[in-house]
This record gives C-alpha cells, structure tokens and sequence, in this order.
C-alpha cells in the first residue's frame, strides 16, 4: 500500500518529469513528427476543392452558360466535397471513444492506413457502366474521413498528454498548423501539375483525367513516411495511470521515453492497479451531469460547430468564390483548350494567395501567443473579428465586387478571415478539448466537439450548395457570408462557457479533486513463469 501511496501524487509524479529540460526537447521532436503526420489528412481533405473542377472537365454532366466550361453538376460536386466531412464525423466519433477504451497507441496509425488506403485508391478509381466514378469517389472519401476523423482526437490528446504545462498550448498549435501546410500544398502541387501539363493539356483537355489522379494520389506519399512514427509513439502515462491505473509503470514510462524514446513494459513485473475512478456510463452521465462540466462541452462543441460553418464553407469552396467575384477569371473570348488552363491555373494561384496570406499566418501568430495570451482571449478575439469580416464581406458585396480593383479588396478581407479563423477560434476549438476534460473521457469528449464542429461543416456545405444560386448564378453568396456572421457572433457567447487553460495542469483543468484520487491497491497482480497469480 505504500508504494502506491508515495505514487498516488498524480500531479507530482507526471508534472516533475514533464517540466525538465530533457522532457521539453523530447515533445518538441515529438511535436514535430505529429506535424508530418497530420499534413495528410489536410491535404486529402482540401485538395478536393481544386480536383473538383479538374473532375468537372473530365465527367461533368452540366453545361451552364458561364465563364469556365464544363463542371459537375450540383449534385456531384456536393457529393464530392460533403462525403469526406460525413466520414470525419463518425470517425471522430468512434477513434475518440476506442482511445480511451483499448489506448492512445493502438489506434494510432490505423486511422492514417485507412487514409493512406483510401487516396491511393481513389486516384486508381475508375468509370464503369454499373457505377459511374464520381459514385465510386464519393464512398471511397467517405473512408477516407474516417480515417481523417480518427485523427483529431488522437493527435490532439497524444500532444496534450505529453506535453509540458508551460508549452502544452504551443506544442498543440504545432500539430495543428500541419492543417495549414495541407492546404497550401494541395494547392501548391495542384500549381506545379497545371504547369507540367500545360502544353499536354493543349493540346488534349483529357489529360486532366490524369492530373487529377496525380493531385489525389499524392496524398499518400506524407502519410506513408508518417506511417512509421505512428505506430512507434509510447503509450501515453497518463492514460497508463488513469485509465489502466498501473500507476508504477506510468512512472517507469516517463523514464523510458526520456532515455530510450519509447515504452518498455516488463511482462514478469507485478501490476498493481490503483483504486481510482474509471470510466463507464454511469460515471459518464454522474461527471457530465454536473452543469460545471456540461457546460464545458457545450462551450467546446458549439463553438467548433458555429466555426465550421464558416471554415468549411469558405474552404471547401474558395475556387467558386474566386470565380463568382471574377479574380483571375480568364481573358473573355478564350475558349476550348486554353479556357481549361487558364481557369484551372489561375485557381491554383488564388489558393495559393489565400492559404499563404491568411491560414498559415494566423496558425503561427497563435504559436507565438496562446501560451502568453491564453486559449479563451484568442478564441474570444477571433470571433469577434470575425463577426465584424464577414458583416462587411456580406452587406458590402455588391461594391466590393463590383470592379477587378474592388475585387482585390474583396481577397483582402477574404485573407484576413483565413487569418483570424486560423489567430482564433479554429486553433482554440482544437487546442481546448484536448486539455479541459479527464483523462478517462479526454478523447471521447474531443471526439464529441470535433465531430459537433463536422456537423457544421456539413451543414455548411450543403447550405453552401442549396443556397449559392438562389436568384442566379452565385447570386445568394452575399447573403450566406451574412449568415456566416451571425454563426461567429453565436460563437462569442459559447466561448463565454470556457474557463482558461493556460497554466494549469490537465489533471487541475479535469474538475476533479486530486486530493486522494487514488484510493489504494484493486488487487496485487503477479507473473510467475507465464502463470498469473492475484494475491
């Protein structure tokens, strides 16, 4: 019993180790690997938004009277962009609930080979008499989300789990600005492809067939050298002392991991599980029946659900929104062959204008201050400003748009909305999650308010689709950024829920009292020679 009592000092036990030097360095490096490792699943999720045109030219079935040509039809392109959030969503759901059941480390890198699994099949796809591709594209991005949904929960509270309190905000925002890189190298390869192929392209329109293959395709290759790391990483101590509550081999653990870099688990040491709260349904609904923790996660999910309505709706339709405002739209009379390059290249840079002008910008401005600012004030900043962007990218659109110079003004305040979405709430609705609720519910409840904000990006998408053309061609896209201001204000009061992490401990941020958490020795579980003895 003593023994158990000298560990029963969770806080001590972990917060000793994981503020020395040594730790520091090691979550940096690990930190850094997470970040290679998350760059795919960005990728994958918004290298769409430029192959869906590149699709369009290839099997489009609609021909409207406008300025690019041949495009899916409504149906398809949403069926395209929506079936990878809809995956996501359960995904988020389900790795986030089997993270706290079966541990961090054995489901991770599995939901990368369902992604990696997925996008080299996609790019493979092809058009047949029973089942046209887009049919096919539209169930494969549909496990690929899966794949992409598992990895929220499990990056965030892998990071969150190991890091230092003084630097845990920073070491999470490094994970998550791999989203970033995704995004801009989705568009920068679509870039480099448009102009490898240009004078293929032509020459034969069809082979846009291939270069989209190749866009898609390539997806694989970050998540293939990430493969490795993820299914090397140790097992969190936390969730070896909370959750398998074997509290000496967290301890030997933390050990293990700043000398060797990994785990090491004696199969002929004695286990002794701790007496400490464990997680079932009854203590589920006793923890989130108190309005002190509910009111948490409703914070946490509300707020990345009214986000992402506006992240993914503007996101996963940048290219329709370059168009509908005519920035870089091709020199009228061009038509057939060089229509084609000209659209798709000049898409290509405007992606590249607002993923290098405003998402990345705005990840590494919340680096550099959310360990000094604190989580809530950036959220609430961010929101705010928000609000205020899209009030004048709605009501001021007609004038905004009115004219190529007016045009780039537009792209300005466009920018600047990727910016404080990114320097605001779409960094601290990952970053919270990951540190406000117990170990035992941690990845479940990240689950729950990353698939609530997948919900919005659904929402968003299908809003987007339904509501663009009311009137004509882009005609009610004004009034949807109005609508997306109203979801950014409602984001205001949601973060008004939030107490603030910077500083504290995840076992002080878990509502819980640490004094006495354990409570003694289960039972006394010794390995003699193969045979499991209980004393």
């Amino acid at each position: 019993m003593s023994n158990i009592e000298q560990d029963s000092s969770r806080e001590s036990v972990i917060a000793e180790k994981f503020d020395n030097l040594a730790y520091k360095i090691d979550s940096c490096r690990r930190a850094a690997l997470q970040e290679i490792d998350d760059a795919p699943f960005s990728y994958d999720t918004f290298a769409i938004n430029i192959a869906s045109v590149m699709l369009g030219y290839v099997y489009g079935t609609s021909f409207p009277q406008n300025k690019v040509g041949q495009q899916l039809s409504k149906t398809q392109d949403l069926g395209i962009k929506v079936a990878a959030p809809v995956g996501t969503l359960f995904g988020q759901l389900l790795f986030g609930y089997l993270a706290d059941v079966v541990g961090r480390k054995r489901m991770y890198g599995i939901e990368l080979i369902i992604i990696i699994v997925a996008t080299f099949v996609q790019a493979m796809a092809g058009d047949g008499h029973a089942v046209g591709i887009i049919s096919v594209l539209v169930v494969l991005r549909f496990l690929m989300g899966i794949g992409i949904g598992g990895d929220y929960p499990l990056s965030a509270v892998i990071s969150s789990e190991f890091a230092p309190t003084r630097i845990r905000g920073r070491s999470m925002v490094v994970v998550f600005a791999a989203q970033g890189w995704g995004n801009f190298f989705a568009a920068l390869v679509a870039f480099v492809i448009v102009s490898v192929y240009k004078e293929a392209l032509l020459n034969d329109p069809g082979v846009v067939d291939t270069m989209w293959r190749i866009l898609i395709g390539l997806g694989c290759v970050p998540g293939v050298l990430a493969l490795y790391f993820r299914l090397t990483i140790p097992e969190t101590p936390r969730f070896t002392m909370d959750i398998e509550r074997n509290v000496h081999q967290a301890t030997e653990d933390i050990k293990n991991v700043l000398t060797i870099g990994n785990s090491a688990v004696d199969p002929d040491t004695p286990v002794l599980r701790a007496n400490a709260p464990k997680a079932s349904w009854a203590d589920f609904r006793k923890y989130f029946g108190q309005w002190k923790n509910m009111k948490v996660l409703i914070g946490t999910s509300w707020s990345w659900f009214a986000l992402d309505i506006a992240y993914y709706g503007l996101g996963l339709n940048s290219s329709i929104v370059l168009n509908a405002i005519g920035f870089g739209t091709p020199t009228s009379g061009i038509k057939g062959s060089q229509l084609i390059f000209d659209n798709l290249n000049n898409i290509c840079i405007g992606n590249l204008i607002l993923s290098a002008g405003g998402l990345i910008p705005g990840y590494y401005f919340s680096f550099m201050f959310i360990d000094r600012w604190g989580r809530k004030p950036i959220q609430l900043m961010g929101f705010i400003i928000l609000t205020i962007l899209f009030i004048i990218m709605g009501f001021g659109y007609d004038k905004l748009t009115h004219t190529p110079v007016a045009a780039k003004g537009f792209v300005v305040l466009y920018c600047l909305a990727n910016f404080f979405q990114n320097f605001g709430p779409n960094t601290t609705t990952f970053v919270i999650p990951g540190e406000v609720f117990p170990t035992r519910y941690r990845s479940t409840a990240h689950g729950i308010s990353a698939a609530s904000g997948k919900l919005g990006a659904i929402i968003a998408q299908v809003g987007f689709a339904q509501l663009k053309d009311i009137g004509g061609t882009d005609a009610f896209l004004k009034h949807i950024l109005e609508i997306f201001a109203l979801f950014m204000l409602t984001g205001v009061f949601s973060t008004l829920l939030l107490s603030e992490t910077n500083g504290f401990s995840l076992e002080q941020l878990s509502n819980e009292d640490q004094e006495g958490f354990i409570k003694g020795i289960v039972r006394n579980t010794v390995i003699s020679d193969g045979v499991i003895v209980t004393t």
